[in-house]
Formats: structure tokens, sequence, C-alpha cells
């Protein structure tokens, strides 16, 4: 059960008083502060509905069925010639989405039916996953060239401009495309990732945060990628089918090329004097709406990340965190995000 959803001007925040999420350090006036701008201050239009006295459910939110909408598989070339899969459906303003690690396109076989009837939906294989590319060295997995494959995708599709969705990751990649692309964003839609000023505060300041990190410090090791397997990478997964696909997407990719990322793009130590690669030293505010949603029982990126994310931002932002869904936050509180998602997109969406 997801934590009581609490109702205000129409939208609905899931919180709980209990919600302290495994990991984190104990109740700071930061943490605080948090809670009582997500409880109060910050207002979440998302547009869901009048408020009554017995507070929606998730399932209260617009995931209205639908016909279902052919999916094709699709390629675009990206720099160096690198050739990046990705699955695209429906037609509208497009949306593009961005899986994180371990995972592959069919992250998203949940969100993609909620949105394909009204949006133009494409959902990457980043290079080194599944269908797409698998380039050797550490180099071809660092950040500009991930960007490069976002926008190498958007292009293929003929769109000027775009929605861009990351988790884990994905979110990372979707946080860089924003700072550099700023003009060919629609809206910005984050899962998990805090922004990545934010995230390096923790990695210097925050002991729980420190040591929450050390699997990627792990990974930037010489050789980490050994003993991996598609079936390990996947036991996360409980359906059937869906485990299997996985399975199948991850025999498919480079286990090295996953850690190329980690080894590429992910600060190499702790305290006050790391840093981060590629990432300025003073980004823009992200200049569209901004819409982030996270699993308090994340324990690899923990929620207190996100303080201050709305003085990031120069338009509207919505922060939704979950209590009792976890780092992959799109498939543990899948009806609470789809719903999200689709009523915050249709909110925003474009009259021309």
């Amino acid at each position: 059960m997801l934590g009581q959803p609490i109702c205000l001007d129409g939208a609905i925040v899931n919180m709980g008083a209990d919600a302290q999420p495994a990991g984190d350090r104990a109740l700071t006036e930061e943490s605080f502060m948090l809670r009582a701008i997500f409880a109060g201050t910050l207002l979440l239009a998302l547009s869901l509905g009048a408020c009554t006295t017995q507070a929606a459910g998730p399932a209260e939110l617009n995931t209205t069925a639908h016909k279902p909408v052919a999916v094709q598989d699709k390629y675009a070339t990206s720099v160096g010639g690198v050739k990046i899969h990705y699955a695209a459906s429906g037609k509208g303003p497009l949306v593009v989405l961005i899986h994180g690690y371990p995972d592959f396109s069919g992250s998203w076989t949940k969100l993609t039916p909620a949105l394909n009837d009204a949006f133009r939906v494409v959902a990457l294989d980043t290079r080194g996953y599944n269908l797409s590319d698998h380039p050797d060295g550490v180099e071809n997995y660092e950040m500009p060239k991930l960007v490069a494959d976002v926008q190498a995708v958007i292009d293929a599709e003929g769109y000027k401009t775009a929605t861009v969705l990351g988790h884990d990751w994905g979110g990372s990649i979707a946080w860089m495309y924003a700072f550099t692309h700023p003009e060919k964003l629609d809206n910005l839609i984050i899962l998990s990732t805090p922004h990545p000023i934010l995230f390096m505060r923790e990695m210097q300041t925050n002991p729980a945060q420190q040591a929450s990190s050390q699997y990627a410090r792990n990974f930037q090791k010489e050789g980490s990628e050994t003993g991996m397997t598609a079936e390990g990478l996947a036991r996360r997964v409980a359906d059937p089918e869906l485990h299997a696909k996985y399975v199948e997407a991850f025999k498919r990719s480079s286990f090295s090329a996953m850690m190329n990322y980690y080894r590429a793009n992910y600060p190499k130590m702790v305290g006050p004097g790391a840093k981060r690669p590629f990432v300025p030293d003073n980004p823009p505010q992200i200049p569209v709406p901004l819409l982030v949603i996270h699993g308090m029982k994340d324990t690899a990126l923990l929620s207190v990340g996100h303080v201050g994310t709305w003085d990031k931002a120069a338009k509207d932002s919505t922060l939704v965190m979950v209590p009792d869904a976890g780092h992959f936050v799109q498939q543990d509180a899948a009806d609470l995000v789809n719903g999200t998602i689709r009523n915050w997109l249709d909110l925003r969406r474009k009259t021309s």
C-alpha cells in the first residue's frame, strides 16, 4: 500500500508520518523543511480533481485505458556513428524516456501505454544496452555523448522540442540535457535522481549519502563487471514475462559499458573535494516546468538530495515523494507515477 495521500488544492502528494527512508540521517532542519514545504507551501498544480473529505488514492488518477497503440523499433545515428535503438509509439507532443542502471527501454512498458494515445512516446536503449550499439572505451560513455544520443533521437523523430524524462542515469542525462539544450525542452521529468548540484552537496557533506554511494565507487574499479550475469541483474523483476524480457535484453548488453557510465561520470571521491565530471559549477535554472518523483525507500539516492530543487527551477516545480516505493519508483508505484505524469503533462499540453 502507498502512503496516505494528502490533497492540496486539487493535487495529490503521497506522504506519511513514517516516511523517513532507511539509511537517511535523522530528521534534520533541512529534511523537516522538505516535508513542510511538500505539505503546505509547495503548490502541486496537477489538476487531479476536486479534493474531498476522503483522500483520493492512486487509482483515481487519470489512467483511463485506451485502445493499444502499435510500438515500432527504430534507430537513430548519434556522434561517431553510434546507433541508438528506441521504441516509438503514438502521435502528438514528443516525450523521450531514458532508463538507468540496470535497465533498458522495457522499463517503460507500463508508462508508455498511459501516454501514447495523446503523445509521441520514444523509449531509448541507452548506449551499451540491449539493441543499441556498445562502443568500447570509457570515453564513449562520457556525459556529452549520452546527451548527444538523446538529441539524435529527437532529430530522428523530426521534432524541434520534447519533454525529456529520465530515471537513475537517465535522470542524470535528462538534467544535463536541460543544462545544455534548454531551448529544446518542453518539460523536464525526473524519477529518483537529484539535481546534480544538490547531489554533490550530499556527496560532499552527508555521510549517509556518501555511504549509500559506495557501490558506485566500487563499480568504477577495473574489472567490476566480472561476475555480472543477465539473470543476476534481472532478479529484482518479479513479473515472469517481464523478467524474461529483462534477461534477454541484458544478454544483449555490455556489462563493461554499464560500468563505464560510472567510470566516466561519477565522482571518484566523497567529502569537500568531491567533484562530478562534466557538471558545470553554476548550471542555469531549469527554464521549463519540472516534475520530480522519488521513492523514499530508495537506498541509493536518498530523498534529502531533493531539498532545494525548487530553487533550481525558473518555472513551476512539482515534487512527489512516495513513501513505500524504492529506487525503481516507476515500477514500485506504477499507477501513481503513470497517473501523475499523464495529468501533469495534460495540464501543460501545448495548445498550438
